[in-house]
């Protein structure tokens, strides 16, 4: 529910009333207990040259959760690099000496819960979202196989819930780099003792 305030009839005090929020797309639109969404795949509303032109607008980098996610990061002065291109999944933050790395995914694009909506899609929305899952799930694998903390964030948690959303980020980073720092110095102490052993 959204807050709205407004002034009352009969009295300069502001009151406060309930609004309900717009509604969300199919895939966005969750029955009680996980169930399966409601409905079936009924064909494009749009001709292939509209819908091609539409997709086409759509943004891959700089989204909104990903914008508000990184002026929050940044407001708070902490450094991080943008859609390193050189890691596997290309992720949308990367803190180098925590090795962290987060996915800021689109619920859509992404497939968030999709075994429970993707029968209302056509077969070549199902293989393409499908397709990408696949994806994400081996670039997740070879991150973690490099030695990186995979985070993923999804597009209706930011929405939700940003400031939480940053907190988790905020503390795990803080976890890796604790945990980095120990491991180093145990590194070094190890280091020592075999130069000292080696003489």
């Amino acid at each position: 529910m959204i807050a709205d305030v407004s002034m009352g009839k009969n009295s300069g005090h502001k009151t406060r009333k309930r609004t309900r929020p717009s509604r969300k797309a199919g895939h966005r639109s969750w029955a009680a207990g996980n169930a399966p969404v409601a409905g079936e795949h009924r064909g494009d509303i749009m001709s292939p040259e509209k819908r091609s032109s539409v997709m086409s607008r759509i943004k891959g980098k700089n989204t909104s959760p990903e914008r508000i996610i990184f002026a929050e990061l940044q407001r708070l002065g902490i450094y991080f690099a943008r859609h390193v291109k050189g890691l596997p999944g290309c992720p949308d933050v990367v803190f180098r000496r925590a090795m962290l790395v987060v996915f800021l995914d689109g619920d859509f694009w992404h497939g968030w819960r999709f075994p429970l909506w993707e029968h209302k899609l056509s077969e070549k929305w199902q293989n393409k979202i499908a397709a990408t899952r696949k994806r994400d799930e081996r670039n997740f694998r070879k991150l973690r196989g490099l030695g990186w903390k995979v985070l993923r964030l999804w597009e209706h948690q930011i929405e939700n819930d940003p400031e939480q959303c940053v907190e988790r980020i905020v503390a795990i980073r803080a976890k890796c780099l604790a945990t980095r720092s120990c491991t180093s110095g145990v590194a070094r102490r190890n280091r020592g003792t075999e130069k000292k052993d080696v003489r």
